[in-house]
């Protein structure tokens, strides 16, 4: 069992993956945005992977930002970013080392393959 940090600013969206997560037999944590995110990444539980939206808080690279303070404080920690716009290469260009994407709207199946290939990736 992993523990995923869920960010994501839209209450159903964050919802949504959070069952989602449980269904794989994960554990999900939780937040709205960066400071919320700070909560977790602050505290001393593990957390194995960041599930971020890129779009948060309206901002055009919120989640990167997250991602960005999520690794200072925990390198190495395993980041899966999603959007419901399509990737460009400036966005991408500014994943963290190994970042991996995901397109919403994502089906649980999708979630899962994404989920499975960024834990067991080196």
């Amino acid at each position: 069992m992993a523990v995923i940090l869920v960010v994501e600013d839209e209450i159903f969206i964050r919802q949504s993956a959070e069952w989602a997560i449980e269904d794989l037999g994960h554990k999900p944590l939780l937040a709205g945005d960066l400071a919320d995110a700070l909560v977790h990444l602050s505290a001393a539980g593990p957390i194995d992977a960041l599930f971020v939206d890129i779009r948060l808080n309206r901002l055009a690279y919120g989640g990167c930002e997250v991602a960005d303070e999520a690794i200072r404080l925990r390198p190495g920690l395993r980041v899966l970013y999603t959007s419901g716009t399509p990737l460009s290469d400036e966005v991408s260009g500014r994943f963290v080392c190994g970042g991996r994407f995901i397109q919403k709207p994502y089906s649980p199946a999708q979630l899962e393959f994404s989920v499975g290939e960024l834990l067991h990736s080196s």
